[in-house]
């Protein structure tokens, strides 16, 4: 089994910046993939951001340029970083991890944009 636990979570204004991080713990030798997805109110679960064990990564249209994601191994920790947030990236971000083809899922940690 695998266990995800996100923060950095927030309220935070248009145009701020947040950082989300995803720990990983238990049997996680064999992740392959490591995200981020998010599901706002009525809407969808949809992809962020995951990148995958050799480094390549895969974002969104909607937060090309904006937001970034990166791993530190030494901590099995991935970070979700958030530039230039808009009202409409307002919604539970969730961490993902896949091994085997097995996906695994963190708790959400809710962003929400506003003045």
């Amino acid at each position: 089994q695998v266990q995800l636990v996100e923060s950095g979570g927030g309220l935070v204004q248009p145009g701020g910046s947040l950082r989300l991080s995803c720990a990983a713990s238990g049997s996680i030798f064999g992740i392959n993939v490591m995200g981020w997805y998010r599901q706002a109110p009525g809407k969808q679960r949809e992809l962020v951001a995951v990148i995958i064990r050799g480094g390549s990564t895969n974002y969104a249209d909607s937060v090309k340029g904006r937001f970034t994601i990166s791993r530190d191994n030494a901590k099995n920790t991935v970070y979700l970083q958030m530039n230039s947030l808009k009202p409409e990236d307002t919604a539970v971000y969730l961490c993902n991890a896949r091994k085997a083809s097995v996906p695994y899922w963190g708790q959400g940690t809710q962003v929400t944009v506003s003045s």
